[in-house]
């Protein structure tokens, strides 16, 4: 049994259209599902992706009016890199500078040249040149996720959680300025970004920042097998959840950051086709009775 890499990543975002606006335009990312968030149905879960929304490709959003802003700090997940094709580092600072877009870069970290792009909340997204993604005219533009970075107190007991217990095998480390990247030995060529600061940090939960980093799995089967693992190993997991468009568990990271395992299977194509996903509002079986009042609770969103 092998997790493969990077399922998906979730954040929270202040108010609804500037998120869209920034994803869908500036980004060029499909927005793939617009549902609402299972524990506050007045809340959109807005997802965005590659054209089938394949897993290793998707960030979503809990998107919050009147959030207030948050600070990354040790025990969060703190930026999320995207592959860009080779040259296209380039074409993507044009097409930002055109738009009016504030970016920081280029530079390099491992060799690779990379530009940070801060969301409308501040939230880092990093686009990293490679050799096996698209070029940036591409829609959408960027590849699957290139790497997350965890900002942690101390990394050891997290590296022994990815390596004795996740099973996660590395096909290389580098290490620099208390930055240490592990490079997924799997298909995905992901790479987990270890960051360990020296100079004292409290955070805070809020608009730009991530809620949670999700692993994937092909099955049902396997996520039963790692949930076991995991509780073996003492770690507090989450029974099944149904999140409509794949199953989920969650547990935190001895470091802090919270964790999700996911399946596959079934989808974004489960409630609807390919070629309009994203263009209605999508609820969950228990809220569709509640259907005009949520959509009266939402705040209109153009997409």
């Amino acid at each position: 049994m092998v997790i493969e890499g990077l399922h998906h990543v979730t954040a929270i975002s202040g108010p609804p259209q500037d998120n869209v606006r920034f994803y869908q335009t500036v980004l060029r990312q499909r927005l793939i599902k617009k549902t609402v968030n299972f524990d506050s149905p007045d809340t959109y879960h807005l997802y965005y992706g590659d054209r089938i929304g394949s897993p290793g490709t998707v960030i979503t959003f809990f998107p919050f009016l009147d959030a207030g802003p948050g600070r990354a700090g040790p025990g969060m997940a703190s930026a999320v890199a995207y592959k860009l094709g080779k040259g296209g580092l380039t074409a993507a600072m044009e097409a930002l500078a055109d738009g009016a877009v504030d970016f920081d870069g280029p530079t390099e970290r491992f060799g690779e040249a990379m530009i940070v792009v801060p969301d409308p909340d501040g939230m880092p997204v990093e686009l990293i040149e490679t050799d096996d993604a698209p070029a940036w005219g591409a829609a959408p533009a960027l590849g699957p996720f290139h790497s997350v970075t965890l900002w942690l107190a101390a990394a050891e007991r997290t590296e022994q959680l990815l390596t004795e217990v996740m099973g996660l095998t590395f096909a290389g480390e580098e290490s620099a300025g208390g930055r240490v990247r592990r490079r997924l030995a799997t298909a995905s060529g992901q790479a987990v970004d270890l960051v360990v600061a020296d100079e004292p940090a409290i955070a805070r939960p809020g608009a730009g920042t991530i809620h949670h980093v999700a692993f994937r799995v092909a099955n049902e089967d396997e996520q039963l097998f790692w949930r076991q693992r995991l509780l073996s190993a003492g770690m507090q997991v989450t029974p099944v959840i149904d999140r409509q468009y794949f199953n989920a568990i969650y547990f935190r990271e001895p470091g802090g950051v919270l964790f999700e395992i996911a399946t596959d299977p079934p989808g974004f194509a489960v409630d609807e086709p390919v070629e309009h996903l994203g263009e209605t509002l999508k609820l969950p079986p228990q809220f569709e009775t509640q259907r005009e009042a949520i959509e009266r609770a939402l705040p209109p969103l153009k997409s």
